[in-house]
């Protein structure tokens, strides 16, 4: 168990009532059966003797504990607490999700912290009682238990799907922390993928990502969509046969994204499986699905926000799936409207960007072509591009090729490795690059839920409009990335919102 203690009796009231609130912020370990269960378990609530609750799915695994079969662990969403934290650790949790310390190892890992190893590993001990390296494996696990139940996905394209390096290490990891083969599992429940309504496609894939209730997918899709890079991403709108979705260009090929009943469908197509992970990963801080609508209801429904907080229940804070990406976005739409802004990074990513190949993209084999397929260009190829004639400023170029320069460094990282004051005031640093920007980038791209971009007018004029006075925001702490979206989405055209 963590020094970090879990209380008891409230984590076993929530667990005897199943309550949703808390899926993902704990786990009950059953010490009689040697299984460890979401809090919304269905089975029989066991004894109060019996049971050991943990703040993450690896702490109960390093104890000895398997998933159950019945909850499927796997599909809870991410413990929404590290964000607000935004500590070495949750950061670190967060680096583990996009594949670092599968690429790197726990020693690459705490190089991207700048922390030692030693550091790190007494860090997670502290937090989570193991370390970042059982962390990983349990991340591992979990994904190739999902795609071994709900997909037809062959045992080594899972394996390496999932992170292991090998199918030998995966068998072995299975049969040592689950007490079964890979195929044992498969055996026995089947692939679900039929069941659940998805469709497997050549290729490709189709994965849940579960959140908390309520979410408004309607509006963050409806924003994806106004702001969706031409070429990189679409926005299928909803019809009879059809319930819409975000499709975006992706190494090797191409994603979608489907708001169903209480799930969000990923389909992933793509010649390259071992960037699943990290997509899934990329996913769900996209779509903020690891966030609780509940806690953040709680606190803004009491302030001068409540009647918005009412109206739009689980409005969500838009992501990214790439850090440098949308701070582009935040350069380029800097002062124009998001129409415009999308037009120039459209011809941004035509210049600069790469081609995603996949099976079946070009509509060969009686397939469909692809319909996204470039990729939008990475920081490197940003450095080195020509701008020149495609309607950017020469101000806005200088800008756009001192931040690529600064990612390509090392100097600024945008994935969420950095503590998120660091970044914004290295952002600052970079000519061209004010404090809206800088928070921006901290609201979509770092995570930061209590970002704040002050400067927005169309965050005053909304303010003055409803008669919020200005020092009612600090009354929004630690949540003011959601209330800055509750202001925006309150407007009569919310995509008209400058910000991009």
């Amino acid at each position: 168990m963590s020094t970090r203690e879990l209380d008891f009796d409230s984590c076993y009231a929530a667990a005897s009532a199943r309550d949703s609130r808390f899926d993902g912020r704990f786990y009950t370990a059953v010490t009689s059966t040697g299984i460890y269960c979401r809090p919304i378990c269905p089975a029989r609530t066991p004894a109060r003797k019996n049971v050991r609750f943990y703040h993450h799915a690896a702490g109960a695994e390093a104890a000895g504990f398997r998933p159950c079969r019945r909850c499927r662990p796997e599909l809870s969403p991410g413990a929404p607490g590290w964000d607000v934290r935004a500590d070495l650790v949750g950061r670190a949790l967060r680096l583990i999700s996009d594949g670092e310390a599968d690429d790197h190892g726990v020693a690459g890992l705490a190089q991207r912290l700048n922390v030692t190893e030693r550091h790190l590993h007494r860090l997670f001990v502290s937090e989570l009682g193991t370390g970042p390296l059982a962390v990983a494996r349990t991340r591992r696990l979990l994904l190739a238990k999902q795609l071994l139940t709900e997909t037809h996905l062959p045992m080594a394209d899972v394996a390496f799907a999932a992170g292991f390096g090998s199918v030998r290490q995966f068998n072995a990891a299975m049969k040592e922390s689950y007490g079964f083969a890979p195929g044992d599992l498969r055996k026995a429940n089947g692939p679900m993928g039929s069941a659940s309504g998805s469709r497997l496609l050549p290729h490709g894939l189709t994965l849940r990502l579960h959140y908390r209730p309520p979410y408004d997918a309607a509006a963050l899709f409806r924003y994806l969509a106004a702001r969706a890079i031409p070429g990189t991403e679409a926005v299928t709108q909803p019809d009879e046969q059809s319930e819409g979705s975000y499709l975006r260009a992706v190494p090797g090929g191409w994603i979608a994204l489907a708001p169903m009943a209480d799930h969000i469908r990923l389909t992933v197509r793509t010649g390259d499986t071992r960037q699943l992970a990290r997509i899934v990963a990329r996913c769900r801080r996209l779509l903020d699905l690891d966030a609780d609508p509940e806690a953040i209801a709680a606190v803004l429904v009491t302030t001068s926000l409540g009647p918005l907080v009412d109206r739009r229940p689980g409005l969500r804070v838009p992501g990214t799936f790439d850090g440098f990406e949308l701070a582009v976005r935040a350069v380029v739409g800097q002062q124009i409207s998001v129409a415009g802004a999308r037009t120039l990074l459209g011809r941004i990513a035509a210049r600069a960007g790469t081609t995603a190949t996949a099976p079946g993209q070009d509509g060969a084999d009686g397939e469909p072509a692809a319909p996204v397929a470039t990729l939008f260009p990475t920081a490197e190829r940003l450095a080195e591009a020509d701008l020149d004639g495609i309607g950017l400023t020469q101000r806005r170029v200088t800008t756009l090729r001192a931040l690529a320069e600064a990612v390509v460094e090392g100097r600024i990282d945008l994935d969420g490795a950095e503590d998120v004051p660091e970044t914004t005031a290295k952002l600052l640093t970079i000519p061209g690059i004010g404090p809206w920007t800088a928070s921006y980038v901290a609201l979509r791209a770092l995570g930061d839920p209590d970002a704040w971009p002050g400067g927005d007018l169309v965050l005053k004029k909304t303010m003055q409009c409803l008669g919020i006075p200005a020092d009612h925001v600090e009354r929004w702490r630690p949540w003011r990335a959601y209330a800055a979206l509750h202001l925006w989405s309150s407007t009569a055209d919310p995509a008209a919102v400058r910000a991009i």
